[in-house]
This record gives structure tokens, C-alpha cells and sequence, in this order.
């Protein structure tokens, strides 16, 4: 009994420490989708050049993405005409943080983390486009069948041509503010909060069951081992999935237990950015070549920037940053009681509320849509249904096109379009059409 009162007081806690810095992450990264649009891909990512994976790792690094929704952004990247050099940038920077993940892990792990984070994935998604642009050498592609389109941020993440009233899409010249800041809260609380929630619920459990069950001196046996250390925390967080907002409350905890700063950082930054399911698709779409760049700058990456962690930046130095999660948090208080627990019960009530506005918005959507109804299968969050959407809707004979991750259900309104080239372009980007 005490085990549990002691798991639920800590999972409280680390609810109350993020909750705040989690909402303003959010906020701005609806702002971000509203206001910051993208000019054309072509013109950004579609040399084999390094401006364009600079370019690519610069708009990856505040889009808030995990794994499960960088992967067919990515590929729709390259599949608009992006070089690979440019697509595997984006596919190695975004995953790693975000501008949600930042505000959170300055909150919990401290400023130089939050420093770290971005300015590793930074260098690492340039690297992995610069080396894939040597490595692997493209043909000249043919003039791209998106062409006509132009690619903002919001059409990136979706959206930007439905039906529904609440989005506040609409073709009018003048900017509706009204209707912006629906559009950036809609996407902020609802879309990309579920899209996230229910790796960060596994984040905060698994971190609260860390620090409950371990003894805290239970990492101490690995101190001074150096790259060992390092190795041993790689090769647990390669294979899983976590988003990079998730994996933060776990390496805070791990800090606490005796885990180096460079090896926390390993776990931010290959836990986010690989799993088994990238690994296959990026494999079957863009080329073993470019899946093995993506995978060597990733471990790479975290093993150099890990050893340059520890031997440049003092661990009590790390760990003072962090204390203020166990202790009493007089000398670290950064916000006021009252905020944090306004914080906590308003993110609660936001993940539990839109997780049933979701379902009845999606639903709404479908039944509103008229055409033919297909399953497709690996379709996880919104940036997924996005991306099916958007390539979809590239083809000739299709006026619009509905998903519904929850279902797996795509709705497709149009005529004379070849359902063949729609089972290529759903297994193009990675995902199953079942039909």
C-alpha cells in the first residue's frame, strides 16, 4: 500500500512540474501552424545540396512530431520533390524535440538541456543530410505532380481544406483572426495533445514507477564506465517508441538515479527518433543506403554527443538543475503553487475532454463526406491522416478526401480517379491499403 500511495504522490508531482511549461509549449505550437507558413518544397528542400538539409533541419526542430507522424511527413517530403539528403534531415532533426518537448524539458531537466536538445538535433539532422547527399546518389527526378500545390505549415500538418466549421479553413484573402486563433486551438488542445497524450501518460507512469521502484543509488554501479554507460542506455532506447515530450519525465528520473547527463541525452535523443516500425518503412521507401545514414548519425550522434556531455559539461552541475523535482523546491521553484495546479487539472480535463470531441469530430467529418470508403491500416495520429489526405488528394479525379485514424477508414469523394494509383500512393507512404 505504500508502494501505491508512493507511485501516485509521484506521479502527481510530475504532473504538477510539467503541466504549465506542456500548455505553453502548446500554445506555441498552434500559433506556429497558423502563423509561420512554408513556401514551396521545391525550392527549400529539393536540392542535394547543404542549404537543403540546413533548410530541413531548421523546419524540423520546433514542428512538434513524433516518430509515428515525422516518418510519412517525411517521405511526403520526398515524394513532393524534396532530395533525400533534405528528407532524411527532416526525418532525423524532428523526432528528437519540438517546441512542446522544449518549454517541457526546461521545465524538468533544466536550460541546458533544453539548449542541448535542439542544437543536437540540429547538427545531426545536417549531418544526416550532408552524408546522405554523398552517400546516396539520386537520378534526376521528373517534374513532381504536386507542383501546383503550395505547401504551408498548415498544409503540412492538415486541415487546411475541410468542412468543418470549428477549423476555421477558408479561402479569403483577408486574415480572420478569429477564426486563426480557432484554428490554432483546435490544433493545439485537440489534435496534437491527443496525438501525443498517450505516450506522455506512459512517459510520466514508467518515469513515477523508475523512481519508486529503483533504490536511488541503483545507477551508481555504472558511474565511471564512460562509453559502456553509454552504449547500454542506446541499445534500450533504439528499439522503443516514445515521443520526445514522453522521454522526458523518464530521463529526469533516470538523472536522479545515478545516470549520467551524456547518457540521459542518449535516451533523448535516440528514443524519440528511432524505433523498429521507422526503421521498415524508411527502409522499403527511401533505400537501405539512406536508411543506413539515418541510423549511423542517430547512434553516432548520441554516443559523441553523449561522451562530449560528460567530459565538458560537470554532472552536479546537470543535476542541480534537476533536484528540484525530489526535493523540497524551495531553492527551485520556478512557478508559483496555484499555477502549476490550475496547470495540471486544465491538461487533464484538455487530454480527457478532447479525446471524446475528437472522436465526435471525426465522426461528424465522415458521415458529412460522400464518396467511397477504404480501410487503411498504420495510420496512428493527425500528421498521419494529413499526410493520406494531402497525397491523396494530389491525384487526378479526387476533389477530397476524409481520414479517420480511429477507424482506419479513409473516404474518398471524386471520379474517374484509378483506385490502383490510391493503393500505390497509401503503401508509398508507408502505410497498408487493405481496400
Amino acid at each position: 500500500m505504500a508502494y501505491i500511495q508512493s507511485y501516485i504522490e509521484e506521479l502527481w508531482f510530475l504532473l504538477l512540474e510539467m503541466a504549465p511549461w506542456l500548455l505553453l509549449g502548446l500554445i506555441f505550437a498552434g500559433l506556429l501552424k497558423v502563423y509561420f507558413p512554408q513556401k514551396h518544397i521545391d525550392k527549400y528542400l529539393g536540392k542535394s545540396d547543404f542549404k537543403s538539409a540546413m533548410n530541413a533541419s531548421l523546419l524540423g526542430i520546433p514542428m512538434p512530431l513524433c516518430s509515428c507522424g515525422v516518418i510519412p511527413t517525411g517521405i511526403s517530403f520526398f515524394k513532393n520533390g524534396a532530395s533525400k539528403g533534405a528528407s532524411n534531415s527532416f526525418l532525423i532533426s524532428t523526432p528528437q524535440t519540438g517546441v512542446d518537448s522544449i518549454f517541457a524539458t526546461y521545465s524538468m531537466l533544466g536550460w541546458p538541456f533544453a539548449v542541448l536538445r535542439p542544437l543536437v538535433a540540429f547538427v545531426t539532422g545536417v549531418l544526416g543530410g550532408v552524408l546522405t547527399n554523398w552517400f546516396v546518389k539520386e537520378p534526376p527526378k521528373p517534374a513532381s505532380p504536386y507542383a501546383s500545390f503550395k505547401l504551408d505549415l498548415a498544409a503540412i500538418e492538415g486541415n487546411e481544406t475541410c468542412d468543418d466549421d470549428l477549423c476555421g479553413c477558408h479561402t479569403s484573402s483577408a486574415p480572420d483572426t478569429r477564426n486563426s486563433i480557432i484554428r490554432a486551438a483546435d490544433y493545439a488542445f485537440i489534435e496534437l495533445l491527443q496525438d501525443i497524450a498517450k505516450w506522455l501518460i506512459i512517459g510520466f507512469m514508467v518515469a513515477a514507477l523508475i523512481a519508486v521502484v529503483l533504490p536511488n543509488d541503483f545507477f551508481s554501479r555504472f558511474q565511471g564506465l564512460g562509453l559502456l554507460e553509454i552504449l547500454v542506455v542506446l541499445l534500450a532506447s533504439v528499439p522503443i517508441y516514445i515521443c520526445a515530450t514522453g522521454s522526458i519525465p523518464i530521463a529526469a528520473v533516470l538523472l536522479m538515479k545515478g545516470v549520467s547527463p551524456g547518457a540521459a541525452l542518449v535516451f533523448l535523443m535516440a528514443g524519440p527518433a528511432t524505433n523498429v516500425a521507422t526503421m521498415t518503412v524508411l527502409g522499403k521507401t527511401m533505400g537501405r543506403k539512406s536508411l543506413a545514414v539515418y541510423m549511423s548519425t542517430i547512434i553516432g550522434g548520441a554516443v559523441i554527443f553523449g561522451l562530449l556531455t560528460n567530459y565538458f559539461i560537470p554532472a552536479e552541475f546537470i543535476l542541480s538543475k534537476v533536484m528540484h523535482i525530489h526535493g523540497d523546491g524551495s531553492d527551485h521553484e520556478m512557478l508559483p503553487r496555484w499555477l502549476e495546479l490550475a496547470s495540471a487539472i486544465l491538461l487533464t480535463g484538455l487530454m480527457a475532454g478532447g479525446y471524446f470531441f475528437q472522436i465526435w469530430q471525426k465522426k461528424r467529418r465522415m458521415t458529412k463526406a460522400e464518396g467511397t470508403t477504404v480501410k487503411v491500416e498504420g495510420m496512428t495520429c493527425s500528421h498521419c491522416e494529413a499526410t493520406v489526405k494531402r497525397n491523396l488528394e494530389a491525384l487526378k479525379g479526387i476533389t477530397q478526401v476524409v481520414a479517420n485514424n480511429q477507424t482506419n477508414e479513409v473516404k474518398i469523394t471524386g471520379s474517374g480517379y484509378n483506385m490502383e494509383r490510391v493503393k500505390e500512393t497509401v503503401n508509398g507512404l508507408g502505410y497498408k491499403f487493405v481496400g
